[in-house]
């Protein structure tokens, strides 16, 4: 897969020490904070836990 663009865009507190425990594994440490990161199943399974809270856009 391609490259995918992650943003925090909801603040993680508040969430379960899994959804923080993710977000650090992405990258994402602070709100506002975007990552680029390989499209892996991996990596989408992650996104998927903690879409509530990031923004994803596709890299070309």
């Amino acid at each position: 897969m391609g490259k995918i663009k992650v943003t925090q865009t909801k603040s993680r507190i508040g969430q379960t020490v899994r959804q923080k425990r993710t977000l650090d594994a992405l990258g994402l440490t602070r709100m506002h904070k975007t990552v680029e990161v390989e499209g892996t199943p991996q990596v989408m399974g992650m996104v998927n836990k903690v879409l509530h809270l990031v923004n994803v856009e596709k890299v070309k």
